[in-house]
């Protein structure tokens, strides 16, 4: 496919909102307190869009990338060079960052948290939010409250290799991921009371049903080619409107299933000056996603920040270990997906 887009811009500015709304319940404030809440009468706030915006262009670009493997070796070798390489470092340099944040009851060293800690976040099921005694007099305790969604997004990888199976079936493959769809949108919309509380594997029902249908949106609309379609201006015009008064009206939850992956594709599919050719300098988005909670932790623990002063230098520092982490580690890691596998 064509570079000539802007998703490298939205992964970024999906990046930077969820960094965003994360400064307002780590400073002491709440999330509610942004101006979107407000403005939308309870329906959004900042993080939302922002992960709701990544599960859906992962799953459009994820299905593409599942058509173009050979087998799936090499699916599962793309998908854990993305994502692991990366996060080990975040998960090494949190344990070396702990000692100098560290204010438990017994000593660092024979905290058995201290060791756990690492392994644990990297097996992505076995996820341990913080070490006790880092962070415990901040308002909010974790040490990366982001990684959470990476388990999501993995099994979400997972459950799309079963396609595979299909991969000469076009017609099989669409109605797999339209029913799946359906299914999930029907189940967060009627049985949300029921099922959304729900907990399996560590894993929430709410989160499976919101963020997963999102993902398998993105999924449908690549199997449906999505980047073909004529007049997208046109059609996005329409939809945006249509967004727009499902806000009004309050019924968003009901239709962002449906409006929103589209809407987020067709923006990055109509190419912007300036904009088309953000990612020339590499994709920080990943690295700001999963630097950004720690830097702001410990901003909180030395600095005892208001909200707005957390969220400029959060931001800030979050770019910055972004583009390093794109550099120096995501950059170098993917040039393995060059090599064959057998």
């Amino acid at each position: 496919m064509t570079k000539n887009n802007n998703f490298d811009f939205l992964r970024f500015l999906f990046a930077i909102l969820v960094v965003v709304s994360h400064s307002f319940p780590l400073s002491g404030s709440n999330e509610t307190k942004q101006w979107i809440y407000e403005i939308t009468n309870g329906q959004i706030v900042l993080a939302q869009i922002g992960l709701s915006g990544f599960f859906i262009i992962s799953g459009f670009f994820i299905f593409q990338s599942l058509e173009r493997s050979s087998n799936l070796k090499e699916y599962f070798k793309k998908r854990f060079l993305r994502l692991f390489p990366a996060l080990f470092f975040v998960l090494l340099f949190s344990v070396l960052l702990a000692p100098f944040v560290y204010n438990g009851n017994i000593t660092f060293l024979k905290n058995k948290e201290v060791y756990t800690y690492l392994p644990f976040n990297l097996t992505l099921y076995g996820f341990q939010s913080g070490i006790k005694g880092v962070f415990d007099q901040n308002p909010y305790h974790a040490i990366n409250g982001s990684l959470w969604t990476i388990r999501y997004e993995f099994t979400l990888y997972v459950v799309l290799a079963f396609l595979f199976f299909f991969r000469n079936n076009r017609k099989i493959k669409m109605i797999m991921l339209s029913a799946v769809f359906i299914l999930f949108v029907f189940l967060y919309n009627f049985c949300l009371k029921r099922f959304g509380n729900a907990e399996l594997f560590g894993f929430q029902g709410v989160h499976v049903l919101n963020l997963g249908t999102f993902f398998i949106a993105g999924s449908v609309l690549a199997s449906l080619k999505l980047q073909n379609l004529k007049n997208k201006q046109v059609i996005l015009g329409v939809l945006l409107l249509l967004l727009l008064l499902s806000l009004y009206f309050g019924i968003y939850e009901k239709t962002k299933h449906f409006i929103f992956p589209i809407v987020v594709l067709l923006v990055g599919f109509i190419p912007l000056k300036f904009i088309n050719n953000f990612g020339k300098t590499g994709d920080a988005s990943y690295g700001i996603y999963i630097y950004s909670f720690p830097i702001q932790q410990t901003l909180m623990y030395f600095f005892k920040m208001d909200t707005y002063t957390l969220l400029f230098s959060s931001v800030v520092l979050s770019i910055v270990f972004g583009y390093l982490s794109w550099h120096c580690i995501e950059k170098k890691a993917l040039r393995y997906k060059r090599i064959k596998t057998a």
